[in-house]
């Protein structure tokens, strides 16, 4: 299971809930959950933001769920 849809179950959004949020139908966003469509750096920040997540966990480049706080992001600016 990817983790675009683990979070999404985990929160009990269905794929159309999120796909409203995020503007694209639901065949789209179900195209990103099975990997037949390459994620955009543009939706990839979206879901992080709806989630408040980080793009990392979402490509398992880090095992940590919530969001990076705002001071770490500004100090690598």
């Amino acid at each position: 299971m990817n983790r675009i849809k683990e979070i999404r179950e985990d929160k009990g959004f269905t794929q159309t809930e999120v796909a409203k949020k995020l503007g694209i139908t639901q065949r789209n966003y179900s195209y990103f959950e099975t990997g037949q469509t390459m994620l955009t750096e543009e939706i990839l920040n979206k879901i992080a933001n709806f989630y408040n997540t980080s793009i990392d966990y979402l490509l398992y480049r880090t095992d940590v769920r919530n969001a990076y706080p705002k001071s770490i992001i500004n100090e690598k600016n």
